[in-house]
């Protein structure tokens, strides 16, 4: 993918937090072994093994991305194989001025944990940043079923000027700074679907 040095595109660093020491699938399940509670957790976590398929290293796979509006069918972005990735940003799609939404993540976790993951989303318009949304989705194991995170419900902009062809970068990144997948995509917002 391409090498963004943009700050804009760059996630959010909290003052005093510090990464925990990355560890092993094997090394989380020996941790505190005879503690009840901690394998409870770890059980929670789905540390019990590394769930994947050998032939594919990721260990974040983003199945899709969804515009989520209440009363219509969710507009999704597939972003489960580099051709899907890749045709992202030639496939616009449209949203109405106003309309309240979320966004969602149906993502698989495979072979290691991973911590803190997060989304970044940087939109342009006419080249100028008009928005940033950095959305924590958390810490999670390894898993054959995958996670769904909604995020926070946002509106829409509305009005002339807020109406026309918009651009966005998005990404998601761990606590590690590890991009697991990073795609460009387009949207126009109208006045009606």
């Amino acid at each position: 993918m391409a090498d963004h040095h943009d700050d804009d595109f760059a996630p959010t660093q909290t003052a005093g937090y510090k990464v925990g020491e990355k560890k092993s699938m094997a090394e989380y399940q020996q941790l505190d072994a005879q503690d009840e509670s901690l394998n409870k957790w770890k059980e929670s976590l789905g540390l019990k093994g590394g769930a994947g398929p050998s032939d594919d290293p990721r260990r974040v796979v983003v199945e899709y991305i969804a515009l989520e509006v209440e009363g219509r069918e969710d507009v999704k972005i597939d972003l489960s194989n580099q051709a899907a990735i890749d045709s992202a940003r030639s496939t616009p799609f449209t949203i109405k001025e106003g309309v309240e939404y979320r966004m969602k993540v149906k993502f698989r976790v495979q072979h290691e944990v991973v911590s803190g993951l997060k989304y970044l989303q940087v939109v342009k318009r006419k080249g100028v940043r008009v928005d940033k949304t950095e959305e924590m989705i958390g810490s999670y194991g390894p898993a054959a079923e995958p996670y769904e995170k909604k995020f926070q419900l946002e509106e829409a902009p509305s009005g002339m000027l807020a109406r026309g062809h918009y651009e966005a970068k998005s990404k998601f990144v761990d606590d590690d700074n590890v991009t697991h997948v990073e795609w460009a995509w387009s949207f126009d917002i109208k006045k009606d679907w």
